[in-house]
């Protein structure tokens, strides 16, 4: 089972979110807004079905997918805490460095 944020990190997954954010579609009306086969679109949709960031209903023939609002929150809070633990990282390198003045940078080694 993919994790949510490699899921959600497949170019083609986050376009299919950034769609399914305006409501509910089909796997054709989805389907029409890629150059790939309706197949791989309903693939796509059940990786993302899989780790709760979509679901859907059938109404007769049709699946209707639909973005799932506490997936949505659970990705945010993976992105808030991978951004937070990342930036911590970051300043704690950047810290660690030698402290240097400006003029130090401009002269020739």
């Amino acid at each position: 089972m993919p994790d949510l944020l490699s899921a959600a990190a497949e170019p083609n997954r986050r376009r299919i979110l950034q769609l399914l954010a305006s409501g509910p579609h089909t796997v054709t009306e989805v389907a029409a807004n890629f150059p790939v086969t309706r197949s791989a679109i309903s693939q796509h949709l059940g990786v993302l079905a899989e780790v709760g960031l979509v679901t859907h209903r059938k109404q007769g023939r049709q699946r209707f997918y639909e973005v799932l609002p506490d997936g949505m929150a659970r990705l945010r809070a993976e992105m808030d805490r991978f951004w937070t633990d990342e930036l911590a990282q970051f300043t704690a390198d950047a810290h660690a460095l030698p402290h240097r003045t400006f003029t130090d940078w401009e002269r020739p080694t």
